[in-house]
């Protein structure tokens, strides 16, 4: 059916909501191996970085966590790291995250105690520690590079040495504890500012700082500048030129790698190759998750969710997180030059607690097992101070809320050998419709299954609607609906948006005015689409025309209309302009090249937007519709100019 083919735009991927474990049915290490669908990646070097930043352990720990290996028996959460492929633990430090009465900002409340803690353990198991400085007393990202209150009032000549102190006493203390730390990371995202510093002049000094010390107590650890971002234009490419025009003496060019926020693999791989291909270094993801489930288990909101415009390029599932995980190391393995690592953020920080929010809230301020606590008000009093709570990511850890570890988690170990096991339905992808409110609701007679290997297979489903829902959504005007069905033993989705259907391309020139044809009868100085939101009617764009000579302004604007359903529609039309002088202007109807119906339209002053609505047709199937606008105008003065917008061409019962 034709009209199927202009109802149904392309099914979105918005993936069901993952399983979630509990204690009484958890899997033995064999069946989690069994039941995971791993691909191989092949070229993996011995010697790659699979790490885990597990900041927040210690306070996890403290706030009455305890972590469960994959055979359901409790253990140092550091051995099943270990046990599961993992040879690097991060783990950031702050300067001082505590205010003047002792009290933690939360987030793990990570001060150099902590990191010294963490390592012991990570050494113990034979991993490296990743030592990642923020240099500020609490969160450093791309928003937020808020200088230390103990650096507040130093010049830069003093900062940098300040750097250079606190980063060799912390390596210090961690190398006089024994702990093996292969890579320092000198700053945390840091996208033109760091430390309170916003030029590069500055940030260079303190990142040369940072190197000096790590060079003196660690020389054999690499030394790693961490920024985020790769999806935005040119931007790495910014940055690695500044390092290497003021010779910042670095090893690793680290991203964060976010699939819901930082754009495609494609592009990843591309941004990160030319990083190495231009300036020879090593690189790396130092940050990425992805969410095992929908759910959240603290009563704290997730930062990736459901809804939000987030985009899922996975289920959120063990396997779709397990899947993403394995994409993202092969992209780095086969698709960089010189890609040497992937760490995966904050894996182990699960949910604490459990019967309220205040019930956890008192945990989170005591231990800082949240993201911030109350205290961190002194030091950050407009996002911390305001928004302090739980943890925004346990949804994407590799452990579920009671501490058991995910079958995902063995994917690090996994991706070595592969796990090709028969693939099996995992998830149900999601529908989306547009339907015309007087056309009937094609609802599809399968949906897609998305197996455990990534694949698609459609499968039957049965739709739950009855013959009074679908009136009341004809009835009741443009909205959204969801319907459920069912289909493979899972529950289907479709979301549904009744609208008055537009059977025309780009009604309001976004894209360029794609579809839509000029004919130029007088040589008009200007016939384009122009992108000015001021002179708009819808979005940012519209038809433009403008000529300053008399007599010149004769042009038709034209989009012929195929594979309409047969029935009746009207053609409106938009226009604002002046200037005009003499003119005649109107919209109109050709059906096989014959007009079939027109109305008039004026042009005035700026900002008076005319409508024309031509009277109703009937199409037949097989014949040609072309809609469009004739303008002519003498012109005043210097001439004539105008706007045309939005064109609609809906069906009318």
């Amino acid at each position: 059916m034709t009209m199927k083919k202009r109802m149904i735009p392309m099914i979105l991927l918005l993936c069901l909501s993952g399983m979630l474990l509990c204690p009484c049915s958890a899997e033995t290490e064999e069946q989690a191996a069994d039941s995971l669908y791993v691909k191989r990646v092949e070229n993996l070097p011995e010697d790659f970085i699979f790490g885990m930043d597990a900041s927040s352990v210690i306070a996890e720990e403290d706030s009455g966590v305890r972590y469960f290996g994959l055979d359901g028996g409790e253990q140092d959460v550091f051995q099943i790291l270990s046990e599961n492929g993992f040879n690097y633990i991060r783990v950031r430090v702050w300067n001082h995250p505590w205010d003047a009465q002792g009290r933690g900002y939360g987030g793990g409340n990570c001060d150099i105690g902590k990191a010294v803690e963490i390592g012991k353990r990570a050494t113990k198991y034979g991993m490296k520690l990743l030592v990642d400085f923020h240099y500020s007393d609490f969160w450093a990202d791309p928003g937020k590079q808020m200088v230390p209150l103990a650096w507040k009032n130093m010049e830069i000549e003093e900062k940098t040495e300040a750097v250079y102190q606190f980063t060799r006493d912390c390596l210090l203390q961690l190398r006089e504890a024994k702990i093996d730390v292969g890579m320092v990371q000198v700053g945390n995202e840091t996208n033109g500012v760091l430390c309170g510093e916003k030029i590069w002049f500055n940030i260079q000094y303190l990142m040369q700082a940072g190197a000096r010390a790590t060079r003196e107590v660690y020389p054999e650890a690499l030394v790693a500048l961490h920024f985020a971002n790769p999806e935005k234009a040119g931007s790495y490419m910014t940055y690695a030129k500044k390092m290497d025009y003021y010779q910042v003496d670095y090893d690793v060019f680290a991203t964060s790698y976010y699939p819901y926020w930082h754009g495609t693999l494609d592009n990843l791989s591309a941004v990160m190759t030319e990083i190495a291909d231009t300036y020879g270094k090593k690189v790396m993801v130092v940050e990425t998750s992805y969410p095992y489930t929908a759910e959240d288990t603290d009563f704290s909101v997730n930062s990736v969710g459901d809804g939000g415009g987030i985009v899922k390029a996975y289920p959120f599932t063990v396997q779709g997180q397990a899947n993403c995980v394995r994409d993202i190391t092969d992209t780095v393995v086969n698709r960089m030059k010189n890609g040497i690592g992937v760490v995966y953020w904050e894996g182990c920080w699960i949910s604490v607690g459990g019967g309220s929010w205040e019930e956890n809230s008192a945990i989170w301020e005591q231990y800082g097992s949240g993201w911030a606590t109350s205290y961190a008000a002194v030091y950050d009093p407009s996002d911390a101070g305001r928004y302090y709570g739980g943890c925004a990511v346990d949804n994407q850890a590799l452990f579920d809320r009671y501490g058991r570890a995910l079958p995902s988690l063995r994917v690090f170990s996994l991706m070595r050998e592969g796990n090709e096991i028969a693939p099996s339905p995992d998830a149900l992808e999601d529908v989306e419709l547009i339907c015309d409110l007087n056309a009937a609701l094609p609802l599809p007679e399968t949906v897609n299954a998305v197996m455990t290997d990534g694949s698609r297979q459609a499968v039957p489903v049965q739709w739950n609607l009855t013959e009074e829902k679908d009136r009341e959504m004809h009835e009741n005007g443009p909205a959204q609906y969801e319907i459920t069905g069912q289909a493979g033993g899972m529950t289907a989705k479709c979301f549904v948006s009744m609208v008055e259907y537009n059977y025309l391309t780009d009604y309001s020139f976004e894209e360029g005015g794609r579809g839509w044809v000029f004919t130029d009868l007088r040589q008009a100085d200007q016939l384009y689409v122009e992108d000015k939101k001021t002179d708009s009617l819808t979005g940012t764009k519209h038809a433009h025309f403008w000529s300053a000579k008399k007599d010149s302004v004769e042009f038709t604007l034209e989009q012929k209309v195929q594979n309409l359903p047969e029935g009746k529609y009207r053609f409106t039309v938009s226009i604002m302009g002046g200037d005009g002088g003499d003119t005649e202007i109107y919209a109109y109807v050709k059906i096989n090249g014959e007009m079939a119906g027109k109305e008039p339209l004026q042009i005035t002053s700026y900002g008076n937007w005319d409508t024309a609505a031509v009277p109703e047709f009937t199409y037949q199937a097989g014949d040609e519709v072309t809609v469009g606008v004739y303008v002519r105008c003498e012109g005043a003065g210097n001439g004539a100019w105008g706007k045309i917008d939005d064109a609609l061409l809906n069906s009318v019962k």
